[in-house]
């Protein structure tokens, strides 16, 4: 193993965090477990639609930042914009400055939504099927492009790069043509990244089914009904992934299978 991909790391060590879709279920996990890993000086930016549940994860975590020297830095942007991506790498420019010595520079990629669970051929507007790939797929690329300009290659910096995917990314679903497609792209998207960058490294994780809005929606929708993990258990599995570092870049890695 390099030096510039370490093994079996104790703790994420100054990190500058950015965790997309981190106001409500795996996001607001991973914002709370990234916190209790990091090094004092680290910068956490949680990026998410709601401005209100961003305030109330930001004074959940207050007591332990303040005693840990984290910095917790809110950005309230609807990614499947231009805006809301241009606000986020903005946000990240600004907070660079309280964290140029950072050893770490760590972007989950976790914002994503299911869309129409509809069958194939019943998916004739464009605009809706742009509408949703824009959020799903480019938001993703362009959003990981501008914060690897922000934090470019440096010595003694590791960069990582989180896909946060699915079993779906891998096999087709009936009836769920978006959302397979948008997992499939990012997995294509992000391996592309792990070839092109060297000193980037690239994780796609599937958590599995969690017990989130999404799932429940899911339920909703189609009636099915299976056991779902707590958002804590993929969050720890991954915690744990990034302190093993032995990952291969670019690898696509599942909860039940590591």
């Amino acid at each position: 193993m390099s030096d510039l991909f370490p093994a079996k790391l104790r703790t994420l060590g100054r990190c500058f965090c950015i965790i997309t879709g981190a106001s409500r279920g795996f996001g607001w996990a991973l914002a709370h477990k990234v916190s209790h890993l990091v090094q004092p000086g680290s910068v956490l930016l949680l990026v998410a639609r709601s401005e209100a549940l961003l305030r109330t994860l930001k004074e959940e975590l207050r007591s332990f930042a303040s005693e840990r020297e984290l910095h917790v830095h809110c950005v309230a942007a609807d990614l499947s914009t231009r805006d809301g991506v241009n606000a986020t790498v903005a946000a990240a420019k600004r907070e660079r400055a309280l964290a140029d010595d950072v050893d770490h520079v760590l972007l989950v990629n976790n914002a994503a939504s299911l869309g129409d669970i509809s069958g194939f051929v019943s998916f004739t507007d464009l605009e809706q099927v742009t509408s949703y790939l824009s959020f799903n797929v480019s938001s993703a690329l362009a959003l990981t492009a501008g914060l690897l300009q922000v934090f470019p290659h440096a010595p003694g910096r590791r960069r990582t790069v989180v896909n946060v995917s699915s079993v779906f990314a891998l096999q087709p679903l009936q009836s769920w043509v978006l959302y397979c497609t948008a997992k499939a792209a990012r997995g294509m998207m992000f391996r592309v990244l792990a070839q092109e960058e060297p000193t980037v490294k690239v994780l796609s994780y599937s958590p599995g089914p969690m017990e989130t809005e999404m799932q429940e929606e899911i339920r909703r929708l189609t009636g099915i009904s299976h056991r779902l993990l707590p958002c804590h258990e993929p969050a720890d599995k991954l915690m744990k992934l990034l302190l093993d570092y032995d990952f291969r870049s670019g690898a696509h890695l599942d909860f039940f299978d590591v």
